[in-house]
Protein backbone atom coordinates (compact mmCIF):
# COMPACT_ATOMS: atom_id res chain seq x y z
CA UNK A 1 0.00 0.00 0.00
CA UNK A 2 2.52 2.53 0.85
CA UNK A 3 4.37 1.64 -2.34
CA UNK A 4 1.57 2.11 -4.35
CA UNK A 5 0.90 5.40 -2.51
CA UNK A 6 4.65 6.07 -3.01
CA UNK A 7 4.38 5.85 -6.77
CA UNK A 8 0.93 8.03 -6.98
CA UNK A 9 2.76 10.78 -5.42
CA UNK A 10 5.87 10.40 -7.81
CA UNK A 11 4.13 10.31 -10.84
CA UNK A 12 1.67 13.43 -9.85
CA UNK A 13 4.53 15.56 -9.26
CA UNK A 14 5.70 14.37 -12.80
CA UNK A 15 2.54 15.47 -14.02
CA UNK A 16 2.83 18.80 -12.17
CA UNK A 17 6.26 19.26 -13.49
CA UNK A 18 5.11 18.77 -17.31
CA UNK A 19 2.20 20.43 -17.41
CA UNK A 20 3.34 23.35 -15.79
CA UNK A 21 6.75 24.08 -17.95
CA UNK A 22 4.10 23.17 -21.65
CA UNK A 23 1.45 25.99 -19.81
CA UNK A 24 4.63 28.43 -18.72
CA UNK A 25 6.20 28.53 -22.36
CA UNK A 26 3.14 28.39 -24.81
CA UNK A 27 3.24 32.18 -26.32
CA UNK A 28 0.70 33.95 -24.71
CA UNK A 29 0.00 37.57 -23.34
CA UNK A 30 2.48 37.01 -20.65
CA UNK A 31 5.39 36.75 -23.63
CA UNK A 32 4.05 39.45 -25.31
CA UNK A 33 4.34 41.87 -22.29
CA UNK A 34 8.17 40.77 -21.34
CA UNK A 35 8.90 40.95 -24.97
CA UNK A 36 7.91 44.56 -25.69
CA UNK A 37 9.29 45.63 -21.68
CA UNK A 38 12.63 44.08 -22.26
CA UNK A 39 12.87 45.73 -25.86
CA UNK A 40 11.79 48.76 -24.97
CA UNK A 41 13.35 49.69 -20.97
CA UNK A 42 15.73 47.26 -21.21
CA UNK A 43 16.90 43.95 -19.30
CA UNK A 44 16.26 44.96 -15.64
CA UNK A 45 12.21 45.96 -16.91
CA UNK A 46 12.13 42.44 -18.57
CA UNK A 47 13.28 40.94 -15.58
CA UNK A 48 11.07 42.61 -13.44
CA UNK A 49 7.95 42.25 -15.10
CA UNK A 50 8.85 38.44 -15.02
CA UNK A 51 8.93 38.43 -11.27
CA UNK A 52 5.53 40.27 -11.44
CA UNK A 53 4.00 37.61 -13.88
CA UNK A 54 5.36 34.91 -11.16
CA UNK A 55 3.80 37.04 -8.19
CA UNK A 56 0.56 37.23 -9.98
CA UNK A 57 0.17 33.43 -10.60
CA UNK A 58 0.56 33.13 -6.65
CA UNK A 59 -2.78 35.45 -6.54
CA UNK A 60 -4.68 32.24 -8.15
CA UNK A 61 -2.60 30.05 -6.37
CA UNK A 62 -3.81 31.31 -2.96
CA UNK A 63 -7.27 31.06 -3.32
CA UNK A 64 -7.11 27.88 -4.58
CA UNK A 65 -5.19 26.32 -1.94
CA UNK A 66 -7.44 27.43 0.05
CA UNK A 67 -10.11 25.49 -1.50
CA UNK A 68 -12.03 28.92 -3.27
CA UNK A 69 -10.20 27.63 -6.62
CA UNK A 70 -13.26 25.45 -7.48
CA UNK A 71 -15.90 28.29 -6.52
CA UNK A 72 -14.74 30.81 -7.72
CA UNK A 73 -14.24 28.57 -11.36
CA UNK A 74 -17.81 27.68 -11.20
CA UNK A 75 -19.61 31.15 -10.73
CA UNK A 76 -20.15 32.41 -14.31
CA UNK A 77 -20.12 36.09 -12.63
CA UNK A 78 -16.67 35.53 -11.54
CA UNK A 79 -15.08 34.33 -14.19
CA UNK A 80 -17.08 36.93 -16.34
CA UNK A 81 -15.81 40.12 -14.40
CA UNK A 82 -12.65 38.55 -14.86
CA UNK A 83 -13.04 37.94 -18.08
CA UNK A 84 -13.99 41.51 -18.72
CA UNK A 85 -11.31 43.13 -16.16
CA UNK A 86 -8.23 41.32 -18.50
CA UNK A 87 -9.71 41.94 -21.70
CA UNK A 88 -9.79 45.92 -21.04
CA UNK A 89 -6.33 45.37 -19.25
CA UNK A 90 -4.78 43.78 -22.00
CA UNK A 91 -6.26 46.01 -24.69
CA UNK A 92 -4.87 49.23 -22.75
CA UNK A 93 -1.65 47.91 -22.81
CA UNK A 94 -1.51 47.29 -26.18
CA UNK A 95 -3.06 50.72 -27.00
CA UNK A 96 -0.66 52.04 -24.55
CA UNK A 97 2.61 50.61 -26.87
CA UNK A 98 0.66 52.42 -29.99
CA UNK A 99 0.08 55.64 -28.36
CA UNK A 100 3.22 56.97 -29.47
CA UNK A 101 2.51 56.88 -33.15
CA UNK A 102 -1.06 58.21 -32.62
CA UNK A 103 0.12 61.30 -30.55
CA UNK A 104 2.68 62.02 -33.08
CA UNK A 105 0.34 61.90 -36.09
CA UNK A 106 -2.06 64.12 -34.00
CA UNK A 107 0.59 66.42 -32.96
CA UNK A 108 2.49 66.72 -36.24
CA UNK A 109 5.32 69.04 -36.61
CA UNK A 110 4.20 70.36 -32.96
CA UNK A 111 6.38 67.77 -31.32
CA UNK A 112 9.73 68.39 -33.47
CA UNK A 113 9.22 72.25 -32.79
CA UNK A 114 9.27 70.92 -29.19
CA UNK A 115 12.13 68.94 -29.05
CA UNK A 116 14.48 71.64 -30.44
CA UNK A 117 13.15 74.63 -27.62
CA UNK A 118 13.98 71.85 -25.15
CA UNK A 119 17.33 70.91 -27.16
CA UNK A 120 18.00 74.75 -27.34
CA UNK A 121 17.16 75.35 -23.38
CA UNK A 122 19.17 71.99 -22.61
CA UNK A 123 22.36 73.70 -24.26
CA UNK A 124 21.88 77.20 -22.78
CA UNK A 125 21.06 76.86 -19.04
CA UNK A 126 22.95 73.16 -17.22
CA UNK A 127 19.66 71.45 -16.32
CA UNK A 128 18.82 70.58 -12.24
CA UNK A 129 19.59 67.64 -11.45
CA UNK A 130 16.66 65.16 -10.92
CA UNK A 131 16.18 61.46 -9.29
CA UNK A 132 16.69 58.69 -11.88
CA UNK A 133 13.12 57.45 -12.80
CA UNK A 134 14.70 53.79 -12.82
CA UNK A 135 12.99 52.72 -9.87
CA UNK A 136 9.51 54.23 -10.75
CA UNK A 137 9.99 51.83 -14.03
CA UNK A 138 11.00 48.82 -12.62
CA UNK A 139 8.01 49.17 -10.20
CA UNK A 140 5.87 49.75 -13.01
CA UNK A 141 7.05 46.36 -14.97
CA UNK A 142 6.61 44.53 -11.86
CA UNK A 143 3.12 45.78 -11.53
CA UNK A 144 2.64 45.31 -14.75
CA UNK A 145 3.54 41.69 -15.06
CA UNK A 146 1.68 41.05 -12.02
CA UNK A 147 -1.48 42.92 -13.38
CA UNK A 148 -1.53 40.71 -16.63
CA UNK A 149 -2.15 37.03 -15.07
CA UNK A 150 -3.76 37.97 -12.00
CA UNK A 151 -6.28 39.17 -14.52
CA UNK A 152 -6.21 36.94 -16.62
CA UNK A 153 -9.11 34.10 -16.62
CA UNK A 154 -7.13 31.63 -18.24
CA UNK A 155 -4.26 31.25 -15.65
CA UNK A 156 -7.20 31.20 -12.76
CA UNK A 157 -8.67 27.93 -14.76
CA UNK A 158 -5.37 26.20 -15.60
CA UNK A 159 -4.79 26.61 -11.69
CA UNK A 160 -8.09 25.77 -11.06
CA UNK A 161 -7.96 22.42 -13.53
CA UNK A 162 -4.71 21.26 -12.25
CA UNK A 163 -5.26 21.41 -8.86
CA UNK A 164 -8.69 19.57 -9.15
CA UNK A 165 -8.13 16.85 -11.65
CA UNK A 166 -4.41 16.58 -11.37
CA UNK A 167 -3.28 17.01 -7.80
CA UNK A 168 -5.25 14.36 -5.59
CA UNK A 169 -7.68 15.89 -2.61
CA UNK A 170 -5.22 13.70 -0.38
CA UNK A 171 -2.39 15.92 -0.90
CA UNK A 172 -0.90 17.65 2.38
CA UNK A 173 -1.18 21.10 2.43
CA UNK A 174 2.18 21.77 2.34
CA UNK A 175 3.15 20.35 -0.67
CA UNK A 176 0.32 21.99 -2.63
CA UNK A 177 2.47 24.96 -1.33
CA UNK A 178 5.24 23.73 -2.68
CA UNK A 179 3.42 22.93 -5.75
CA UNK A 180 2.21 26.62 -5.86
CA UNK A 181 6.10 28.00 -5.12
CA UNK A 182 7.65 25.48 -8.14
CA UNK A 183 4.70 27.05 -11.01
CA UNK A 184 5.41 30.55 -9.36
CA UNK A 185 9.13 29.79 -9.98
CA UNK A 186 8.91 28.35 -12.80
CA UNK A 187 6.83 31.57 -14.71
CA UNK A 188 9.53 33.57 -13.24
CA UNK A 189 12.65 31.92 -14.61
CA UNK A 190 11.11 31.24 -17.94
CA UNK A 191 10.12 34.74 -18.79
CA UNK A 192 13.26 36.11 -16.94
CA UNK A 193 15.27 34.09 -19.23
CA UNK A 194 13.05 35.39 -21.72
CA UNK A 195 14.42 38.89 -20.53
CA UNK A 196 17.68 38.03 -20.83
CA UNK A 197 17.53 36.36 -24.54
CA UNK A 198 16.09 39.53 -25.57
CA UNK A 199 18.36 42.00 -24.09
CA UNK A 200 21.98 39.99 -25.22
CA UNK A 201 23.89 42.37 -27.59
CA UNK A 202 23.45 39.82 -30.28
CA UNK A 203 20.14 40.45 -30.36
CA UNK A 204 20.10 43.63 -30.03
CA UNK A 205 22.28 44.81 -32.52
CA UNK A 206 20.16 42.29 -34.89
CA UNK A 207 16.77 44.09 -33.88
CA UNK A 208 18.27 47.45 -33.36
CA UNK A 209 16.54 48.60 -36.68
CA UNK A 210 13.13 47.29 -36.47
CA UNK A 211 12.47 47.36 -32.83
CA UNK A 212 9.74 50.22 -33.22
CA UNK A 213 7.74 47.36 -35.24
CA UNK A 214 8.35 44.86 -33.10
CA UNK A 215 6.91 47.16 -30.25
CA UNK A 216 4.01 48.21 -32.70
CA UNK A 217 3.72 44.03 -33.22
CA UNK A 218 3.29 43.59 -29.72
CA UNK A 219 0.75 46.58 -28.40
CA UNK A 220 -1.06 44.92 -31.58
CA UNK A 221 -1.14 41.64 -30.48
CA UNK A 222 -1.62 42.78 -27.01
CA UNK A 223 -4.78 44.48 -28.34
CA UNK A 224 -5.79 41.60 -30.27
CA UNK A 225 -6.03 38.72 -27.46
CA UNK A 226 -7.72 41.56 -25.42
CA UNK A 227 -10.64 41.86 -27.77
CA UNK A 228 -10.52 37.91 -28.78
CA UNK A 229 -10.86 37.55 -24.85
CA UNK A 230 -13.61 40.14 -24.66
CA UNK A 231 -15.46 38.07 -27.62
CA UNK A 232 -15.27 34.75 -26.36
Amino acid sequence: MTTLSTDILSMEIIAVGIITILAVVSPGPDFAMVTRLAISRGRRAGVMCAIGIGSGVSVHLAYTVIGLGVLFASNVWILTSLRYLGAAYLIWLGLSALWPDVRHLLEGKKRQKSRDVSANITTTSPAPETPSPDHYRNGSAFWTGFACNALNPKTMLFIVSLFSQVISPTTPVIQEIGYGIYIAACHMVWFGLVAVALTLPAVQSRIALVKIWIERAVGLCLAGLGIKLLAS
